[in-house]
């Protein structure tokens, strides 16, 4: 069976063709600044996106002919995990979505590229909108406000079940705390095969990271938008986008914080470690949704590579439970995979409503 998994993220786009398990082509185009600008919103860069996949198949000469197209989810509505067939309502729900990333393009695409196909199917598999909290979970110090999660829901799933097979067992069986490290940071309590515990870690709360605010103080923030400074587009910029490490230091580039603080720069030694404490305190936090019964921590995502962090962050946790670290993201070929699995039968096709 050939698969095309489509993952759009806010500056690349991830293609990758799969035949059977077997991956044959896996491409990182990337889009700069001045590409993108030239669309006003995101869903405006669906024809553009499109044309891009489509081009780097005939560069490859790979045949457009497919079994399957999946493309990252978008931030539908809150769901159980799992592959999800796209249809009229996840279609209409992205449209209107209440918030905008690139990855809402990705059903898209699928759907638009497997409709010229016969017998081609458009999946989504395990979006950032995955919800399986526990109900305790959901409340907030204000019923104006119930807590929502925002997380690396393909990624942190793909890596849990890559541990579960390492250890030679199933992901349904553990109790884990993940970590992913990348432009937003996310912090999952694994228990028994669902995420009964995440943050937003797009706009809503947990550390800040190279580019979002995370958990900010809420009467400063009040404070902040009433104060005439700033548009409620800028504010939204300030919390998911021009904020944390790159508000601090001008540039989301770990690698090239860490070469600074060598030559001795203070101020960015003080702010990569208060990103580390804050991470290392979200997660003594997490261990307490599992009562202090955690078989791993896993660290992952592209901040993951580097020593720095992962040592400092490593000595803060260790008592915690044993740590693994699996750098970068499996997402492609966790995409791959659910579509394959779900055609095989050995994933339960769930319907979006």
């Amino acid at each position: 069976m050939k698969i095309l998994a489509i993952n759009p993220g806010s500056t690349s786009t991830k293609i990758a063709v799969y035949e059977n398990e077997t991956p044959i082509l896996v491409r990182n185009i990337r889009h700069t600044v001045e590409e993108l600008a030239a669309y006003p919103q995101v869903i405006d860069q669906f024809e553009f996106r499109k044309n891009l996949v489509l081009q780097e198949l005939e560069a490859n000469g790979i045949p457009f002919a497919f079994d399957a197209i999946v493309g990252r989810g978008g931030l539908v509505k809150p769901i159980p995990g799992g592959v999800y067939e796209v249809n009229d309502a996840m279609k209409r729900d992205t449209l209107h979505a209440m918030r905008t990333h690139a990855c809402n393009l990705g059903g898209l695409i699928a759907d638009e590229l497997s409709s010229s196909l016969p017998s081609c199917r458009a999946f989504i598999a395990d979006p950032g909108v995955v919800d399986e909290l526990e109900d305790v979970a959901r409340i907030t110090g204000s019923p104006l406000m119930p807590r929502i999660t925002i997380w690396h829901a393909l990624n942190q799933k793909a890596i849990a079940r890559r541990f579960a097979q390492e250890q030679h067992t199933h992901y349904e069986n553990l109790d884990l705390i993940i970590c992913h490290l990348g432009g937003g940071i996310s912090i999952a309590v694994h228990h028994h095969g669902r995420a009964i515990d995440a943050n937003n870690a797009l706009d809503g709360e947990g550390p800040f990271s190279p580019e979002r605010a995370g958990t900010l103080p809420a009467g400063q923030l009040i404070d902040l938008c009433f104060s005439g400074q700033f548009t409620k587009d800028e504010l939204k910029k300030r919390i998911s986008g021009r904020a944390g490490l790159t508000a601090h230091l001008g540039t989301t580039d770990v690698a090239a914080i860490i070469q600074s603080i060598e030559k001795g720069d203070k101020t960015a030694e003080l702010v990569i470690d208060a990103m580390i404490y804050n991470i290392a305190k979200a997660i003594g936090a997490a261990s307490t949704v599992l009562c202090g019964k955690i078989d791993a921590i896993l660290l992952t995502g592209g901040i993951a590579y580097s020593d720095y962090v992962v040592s400092r962050l490593t000595k803060r946790i260790a008592f915690l439970a044993p740590i693994h670290v699996y750098p970068g993201e499996d997402e492609m070929e966790a995409l791959a995979l659910n579509a394959l699995s779900a055609l095989k039968g050995e994933l339960p096709i769930q319907v979006y409503k």
